[in-house]
Parts: C-alpha cells; sequence; structure tokens
C-alpha cells in the first residue's frame, strides 16, 4: 500500500485475475483522487507499460472499468475519468 495515497500496490500474483486486479488498482487511484473526473487517462498501451501486463490485459481492465461506470471513452478523443 502506498502510504501517501493509501492506495494498495498490485499484486499481479494475487488470487484475482490480472486485469481485474489493474482495474481495481485504477478504481482505488479514482477513489482516492489521484486520477479525477474529467481527467484523461494515459493511452492503454502505455498503462500496459506503466503496471508491467499486457496490452489485452489493460484493454479488459478498460472494459471492466467501463462497465463499473468510472470511465468512459469518447471515440476520438481517448478515455476518460467520469464525472
Amino acid at each position: 500500500m502506498n502510504e501517501q495515497t493509501g492506495i494498495p500496490a498490485l499484486d499481479p500474483e494475487g488470487p484475482q485475475l490480472i486485469y481485474v486486479a489493474v482495474a481495481d488498482h485504477i478504481a482505488a487511484r479514482i477513489r482516492a483522487g489521484e486520477l479525477s473526473p474529467g481527467m484523461r487517462l494515459p493511452p492503454e498501451r502505455e498503462l500496459a507499460e506503466e503496471y508491467g501486463v499486457a496490452y489485452m490485459t489493460v484493454r479488459r481492465a478498460s472494459k471492466e472499468l467501463r462497465e463499473r461506470g468510472l470511465i468512459v471513452t469518447v471515440h476520438g478523443k481517448g478515455t476518460f475519468v467520469a464525472e
């Protein structure tokens, strides 16, 4: 856990699916205010590098976050934290 933000560390070896772990971590960053409403997220390929996971893992995590209503994707503009 990051002591300053209260965001738990991502554990790719944990019991849950990796894409769910990435989605949960990004959701925690949103709740902590590190990613604020309206903020544009980095491209999925950059997030994959940041998290050390495959691009398709981040793509599935993004789908999960959209289903949770935490992010929105605007075609041609990018993905943003939901307002």
